[in-house]
């Protein structure tokens, strides 16, 4: 049986690759290939017995594994999980994974190898974080290449304004469906700078969004925060993408100040054509933000002529920006508070934080909604952000 049922389209706005160790390396350029370290699964829940019996096996699971992976038929988003989930790396897998699962479209976003292309130290020389980009995009490109339902993520940073309009060329080229960026500001400059005008610009002509993400900054809030004098805290799962209780209460903070900082630099006003999504990071802070921004830009532009914008802040984000909640969060009030257009519904397969039953969830979080606004949340605001998904 198919996981998702047929009574509506459901299009997946967060699922994932568990990368091998040589995800990188496999399509780096000799120049960097062997400064490149190895895909790092230290503070994930996979071990490292797992790890090398796939190594061991040449970097697949045994036959046994991948047929006990489809007999769970429907269940299979509820018990496949992370590097042992079907299709968790091999794309031939992710295919069958797909027809289990049932989903329309699915973004694929890397989970452990973006941390050499995102990189925020100024050390790391832009050879080494450019060619660790690249090599991510070559990989993710081929994985996708062979089913039209897998929305391969491309990542760029925008440290260095030529180099990434550089990658996102090569990303249209590839036929990868978004651009992930890091959400933190460029080194020295704000993402909305003069000099990173003609990157925005190329991807709204190219009609291809830029995407945020977990992983996509330092998750861990402030270490003096952390630094209560008690005994360390852990995950909820003892490992996965490692966000402890104090990260998680501020983690919206870094993403919404990106957002806000690109609004504010008139990015969204200037190209109207432009999308984007924030993944993984939440959406409760989502309505107030758009209600700050609409009262900043009123009342500050009566002396800043740089946010006197012909669309308010709340109308430009809503037309050009989708937000995936958490399963927690309750949608609805989500959607009282805001609108209808600002949401997407996502798995986030096969990592532990999606659940074992996203689809549930969700439907139980938009229940109370209009039936436009939850084919709004499932499929149609999906469609509007990626257009790729239509065809």
């Amino acid at each position: 049986m198919v996981y998702a049922p047929n009574t509506r389209p459901y299009y997946d706005a967060d699922s994932h690759i568990m990368e091998l160790p040589d995800f990188l390396k496999a399509y780096a350029d000799p120049s960097i290939r062997d400064e490149l370290p190895l895909v790092d699964y230290a503070a994930s829940v996979v071990t490292q017995e797992e790890l090398d019996q796939i190594v061991d096996q040449g970097n697949r699971h045994t036959d046994e594994h991948v047929a006990a992976q489809v007999a769970l038929g429907d269940e299979l988003i509820a018990k496949s999980k992370e590097i042992q989930a079907l299709g968790a790396f091999d794309s031939a897998h992710r295919t069958q994974a797909m027809d289990m699962l049932g989903f329309k479209k699915q973004l694929i976003f890397a989970t452990h190898s973006v941390v050499s292309p995102f990189h925020p130290s100024s050390k790391k020389s832009l050879e080494f974080k450019y060619g660790a980009a690249r090599a991510h995009n070559r990989h993710m490109a081929e994985f996708c290449a062979n089913d039209d339902r897998l929305m391969g993520i491309g990542v760029a940073s925008l440290d260095d304004p030529d180099r990434a309009i550089k990658e996102a060329e090569f990303i249209i080229e590839s036929g990868l469906e978004a651009v992930w960026l890091p959400h933190r500001a460029p080194i020295e400059i704000s993402p909305g700078h003069v000099d990173l005008e003609p990157f925005w610009a190329r991807l709204a002509e190219a009609g291809v969004p830029f995407v945020i993400h977990v992983g996509g900054s330092p998750l861990h809030s402030l270490k003096q925060w952390s630094n209560n004098g008690r005994a360390k805290v852990k995950d909820m799962f003892g490992g996965g993408e490692n966000v402890r209780t104090k990260d998680a209460a501020v983690m919206h903070q870094v993403p919404e100040s990106f957002v806000t900082m690109l609004l504010l630099d008139g990015v969204f006003e200037r190209h109207p054509k432009l999308r984007g999504a924030a993944v993984e990071l939440g959406a409760g802070w989502v309505p107030e933000m758009l209600n700050r921004l609409d009262w900043i830009s009123e009342i500050y532009g009566k002396v800043d002529k740089s946010v006197r914008f012909s669309r308010k802040p709340s109308e430009q984000l809503t037309e050009q920006m989708g937000f995936t909640p958490f399963p927690n969060e309750d949608v609805s009030r989500l959607i009282e508070l805001s609108n209808e257009d600002l949401y997407l519904f996502s798995s986030d397969y096969p990592h532990l934080e999606g659940g074992r039953d996203p689809i549930g969830k969700f439907e139980r979080a938009v229940e109370t909604s209009t039936p436009e606004a939850q084919t709004k949340f499932f499929s149609e605001n999906f469609l509007r952000l990626f257009p790729g998904a239509r065809v």
